[in-house]
C-alpha cells in the first residue's frame, strides 16, 4: 500500500510538473512572460527537465524575469544532467563563451555536453562542434568535417558552406573544387551569402 501510494505521488508531481510547463508555454505565446516564467520554476523547481530548460531560457533571454546567465547556465545544467540534448548544447555554450580559456576541466564538460546534443540530433550542436574542430589550436580536420557533415544533411546552410571550404581546401578530405562548388550551390540555393560570395569569387 505505501509503495502504491508513493506511486500515486510520484505520477501526481509529474502530471503536475507538465501542466505548468503546458500552462508556462501557452502564457509565453500570448505575451505573459511574468507569468510564463513562474509557471516553468515552479515545474523546474519539482526536478522536470522540460521547465527547467525553459527557465534557463527566461534567464538567458530576460523574458518574464531579469537577465541573468549563471542562473541560466545553472538551470541549463540541471535539464542537461537530464539528458534534455537542446540543454546540453545551451550549456555547452554557455561554458565555452563565458569561461577563461585556461579552465580546461570546464572546456572537457562543454565538448561532452556538445557531442551528446550532437549525437542526440541537435543541428545546432553539429554545426557548433564542426567549427570547434576546426579552429582548435590543433585542429581535428576529419572529426569536425563529420559533424558540419550531418549539420549540413540535417538543412543547416552555413554547415553546408564550411564543408564546401574543406573540399576547396582540402581540410579533413582530400581536395576537390568540383565537390567544393557543389556545396557551395547547395548553401547559395538555400541563401547563404559567403556561399554566394564564394560562387562568384
Amino acid at each position: 500500500l505505501e509503495e502504491a501510494a508513493f506511486q500515486l505521488q510520484q505520477i501526481f508531481r509529474i502530471d503536475i510538473s507538465i501542466a505548468l510547463n503546458i500552462l508556462g508555454i501557452e502564457s509565453m505565446r500570448v505575451g505573459h512572460e511574468r507569468i510564463a516564467y513562474t509557471c516553468f520554476k515552479l515545474a523546474a523547481d519539482r526536478g522536470y527537465s522540460k521547465a527547467q530548460f525553459n527557465v534557463g531560457l527566461c534567464y538567458e533571454h530576460g523574458r518574464g524575469t531579469e537577465k541573468d546567465l549563471d542562473k541560466a547556465a545553472f538551470y541549463y545544467y540541471q535539464a542537461a544532467s537530464s539528458c534534455h540534448p537542446m540543454a546540453q548544447y545551451r550549456y555547452a555554450r554557455c561554458l565555452l563563451c563565458h569561461m577563461p580559456e585556461s579552465e580546461w576541466d570546464r572546456r572537457q564538460k562543454a565538448v561532452t555536453f556538445l557531442e551528446q546534443a550532437a549525437v542526440a540530433g541537435i543541428t545546432e550542436a553539429q554545426a557548433y562542434l564542426g567549427v570547434f574542430y576546426m579552429r582548435e589550436p590543433q585542429p581535428k580536420e576529419k572529426r569536425g568535417l563529420k559533424y558540419l557533415l550531418l549539420a549540413a544533411k540535417n538543412g543547416d546552410a552555413q554547415s553546408r558552406y564550411h564543408v564546401g571550404v574543406c573540399y576547396e581546401k582540402g581540410l579533413g578530405v582530400q581536395q576537390s573544387l568540383a565537390e567544393a562548388m557543389k556545396h557551395y550551390r547547395q548553401s547559395a540555393a538555400a541563401g547563404n551569402r559567403s556561399a554566394q560570395e564564394r560562387l562568384r569569387v
